[in-house]
């Protein structure tokens, strides 16, 4: 919004119980109901909603026609008290939904900080998003979906509930995750979700060296192109990881999986 205009555009609708920073800015036609906590320097435009328990931190960004905190689509929620935290300079795009948790699923939805979720994203209940991640045009997760940090996920893309995908993963365009994706893994683009590599052009993005970037690719071989058992797979991994911290994160988010890891 224009920095001369009213901090609070006359058309929107706010619940005396949200709590607004001072400096908050919110545009025309936008919806702010009860329990809504916004932070400093956070820019709310137009034609959105926001419903509580929210709590959204400092100098995040709705473009327009956000709807956020919404009740979880989940037929077993009842109407319990849940609740959605966003953290601090987010980037969140016209038509993007994230809905609040559900009380079997742990009772909140969390999404970090530095995130750019674009057009049409959807977050569904219980998910928790990491930081620096971006998801782009019409990326769908279902519920209880995790993310870690730096995961870019392609247009179209969605994860099925339960899935996990690890640190500086890529999902390409259109593919759709039925599995856990380890950390630093390239997903086809295809409806399959098959995994095609590691992420090299984003590992070197973010400064990981060719040294590390060969200890990783040397882990991914050993997990998918060798043709080993998962078992003898990690116990390859756990011999590259005694002297490798990314190799180690790599066997550690396998260790934890519960839903079938993507292979």
């Amino acid at each position: 919004m224009n920095n001369s205009a009213p901090l609070i555009h006359p058309t929107a609708v706010i619940d005396p119980a949200a709590v607004l920073a001072a400096d908050v800015r919110v545009g025309a036609f936008t919806l702010i109901g009860a329990e809504v906590e916004i932070g400093a320097g956070t820019v709310v435009g137009p034609h959105c909603s926001i419903h509580g328990p929210t709590r959204i931190g400092r100098e995040n960004h709705f473009i327009g026609h956000a709807a956020i905190g919404g009740e979880p689509q989940d037929k077993k929620f009842g109407g319990e008290r849940t609740e959605l935290v966003i953290g601090d300079r987010n980037v969140i795009r016209e038509f993007v939904t994230i809905n609040r948790g559900t009380g079997g699923g742990g009772g909140i939805t969390t999404v970090g900080n530095d995130n750019w979720l674009l057009a049409y994203v959807h977050v569904a209940h219980d998910c928790h998003v990491g930081n620096h991640c971006v998801f782009s045009n019409n990326t769908t997760l279902a519920g209880h979906v995790t993310v870690g940090n730096w995961v870019i996920i392609s247009g179209f893309a969605g994860a099925h509930q339960f899935c996990r995908i690890g640190d500086h993963a890529f999902l390409g365009m259109g593919a759709l995750v039925g599995g856990d994706v380890p950390p630093f893994t390239m997903v086809g683009t295809d409806t399959h979700g098959r995994p095609r590599g590691i992420n090299s052009e984003g590992l070197k993005r973010r400064g990981f060296d060719a040294e590390r970037i060969a200890a990783i690719k040397r882990a991914y071989r050993t997990l998918y192109v060798a043709g080993l058992p998962l078992a003898e797979a990690k116990q390859q991994l756990a011999e590259q990881a005694r002297d490798n911290a990314d190799v180690k994160d790599l066997l550690d988010f396998i260790e934890h999986t519960d839903r079938p890891l993507l292979r």
